[in-house]
């Protein structure tokens, strides 16, 4: 973007009178493709940036797009905090400040602003981006991301990423902290690097450290939060219940069962996950055209002959027909030797009522209670993760099959985890508690999550009167 000798003069210069925060200086003069500035709040990020881009762009011809998640007005965006760096350099003669971009008189340099969640199509056209500042960019998604990369081609050009952290489970977080691309660097920073802080902003500071002492470490010194609190089933439950079969002695005992997943759309993709009694042991996924249905039954039958487990599989869209093709694959099992074992199955119908709906939970009628089948038993895998979250870390006693556990080897894991905390609760307009629909998890640009919910029917409670050959056996 520029030679790397200016831009270390321009660091010098800016530490007479105005200047930036000295901690930063070797960040903005390190050449990288992604650069990632995060931490708590109070660090002088944002403000820093800013000054950085002013620099920039009143010494070099460049063209920023700063962008955010929601941008309803101008003055939602970076707008504001470049219009003060621009006065405090002393540089307003240098710029032209128009109602919706900034441009240098001198350099021809120019800031164009953008929400993504309404603008996204638009940005994609966007040409000669020299600088793609999000801000805020801990809202940042996967499928955003995959259009706004490409768009930023030009030679040079670098994608900033200011962001206080939110979730462990946040896609920029994932992508570009925990597990960054090649070209990426990475600083942290929080107020106490700052040293532009006022005295009473201090203090502000060391009453929420002794006010909140966790909250204190999200706020300003920037720990993301592992559980989403909308979620159904939270991250700290499931990093608890990963080998606990080990941490609390119990055995793997009971029913075996492969849940299955069938896809639905032409991005989805099946998913099988396997358990033996309270044990995950396994996991898979893969891409198949509506067409390929009897090749994802018959991998999913060998899945469960390997493993001497049952079939549950969802009964729903395209999966109707997965009844069938496994009745077929039995059949020729059977006509090719009598005594051949043949794989149980049995459906499940997310939108059906609820198994045994007189039961209580938690004092009211399972009825009264879940919306759905698909809820109660996202529930009740709920309740398995929380006990033996609560069994590990407080002590307290559980039957093994109110436990859960997640083999370490199990594939998939770090995506089981990530998929199992990202349905948010939700209600029917009679109270009763459902799962976030597919629909609303498409508003917030979030996959269907398949593993997640093959995942779920393993542990789907199931009426056994519908045991296959029990209806085989009428049938004979």
């Amino acid at each position: 973007m520029m030679a790397m000798e200016s831009v270390t003069s321009m660091t010098s210069t800016l530490t007479s009178k105005p200047t930036l925060n000295p901690a930063l200086r070797s960040f903005w003069t390190t050449r990288a493709r992604n650069k990632v500035l995060y931490g708590g709040r109070s660090s002088s990020k944002s403000w820093d940036a800013a000054g950085i881009a002013i620099f920039l762009s009143n010494k070099y011809t460049l063209r920023f797009c700063c962008a955010r998640q929601i941008q309803n007005k101008i003055e939602e965006s970076v707008y504001t905090l470049l219009k003060i760096q621009i006065d405090r350099f002393g540089l307003r003669h240098r710029f032209r400040i128009l109602n919706n971009k900034i441009i240098n008189r001198v350099t021809g340099s120019e800031f164009v602003f953008y929400g993504l969640w309404r603008n996204i199509e638009e940005i994609k056209s966007l040409e000669g981006i020299d600088v793609l500042w999000l801000e805020e960019a801990h809202a940042l998604t996967e499928y955003q991301w995959k259009i706004l990369e490409p768009t930023i081609r030009k030679e040079g050009s670098e994608c900033w990423f200011i962001f206080n952290p939110g979730l462990v489970t946040d896609f920029v977080w994932r992508n570009f902290v925990v597990d960054p691309p090649e070209g990426t660097l990475i600083r942290k920073i929080n107020y106490d690097e700052n040293p532009f802080l006022s005295d009473t902003m201090l203090k502000v500071i060391d009453a929420a450290r002794r006010r909140d002492p966790d909250g204190f470490k999200h706020v300003y010194e920037g720990v993301p939060e592992s559980d989403d609190d909308a979620a159904i089933i939270k991250l700290s439950w499931i990093e608890a219940a990963v080998d606990a079969h080990k941490t609390l002695n119990f055995e793997p005992s009971g029913r075996k069962r492969i849940g299955f997943d069938v896809a639905d759309s032409g991005t989805d993709k099946c998913a099988n996950v396997y358990r033996h009694g309270s044990v995950v042991f396994w996991a898979d996924e893969w891409k198949a055209k509506e067409d390929e249905l009897l090749k994802s039954c018959q991998r999913t039958y060998q899945a469960a002959l390997e493993r001497e487990a049952d079939i549950v599989y969802d009964s729903i869209g395209v999966g109707a027909s997965a009844g069938a093709k496994f009745s077929e694959i039995n059949a020729d099992r059977k006509s090719e030797n009598a005594y051949a074992r043949r794989v149980n199955y049995q459906r499940f119908n997310a939108g059906a009522g609820v198994h045994e709906p007189d039961d209580e939970y938690n004092g009211i009628p399972n009825k009264d209670f879940f919306a759905n089948l698909k809820a109660q038993a996202w529930w009740l895998v709920a309740d398995r993760f929380r006990n033996t979250f609560n069994a590990i870390n407080n002590g307290e006693q559980y039957p093994v099959d109110e436990l859960i556990s997640i083999d370490s080897r199990c594939p998939l894991l770090e995506k089981l985890k990530l998929e199992l905390t990202t349905p948010h609760r939700d209600f029917d307009r009679n109270g009763r508690v459902m799962v976030e629909s597919k629909k609303d998890l498409a508003k917030r640009e979030i996959p269907s999550p398949n593993v997640a919910d093959a995942f779920i029917m393993a542990f789907a409670p199931i009426d056994t009167s519908l045991d296959i050959w029990e209806q085989l056996g009428r049938q004979a």
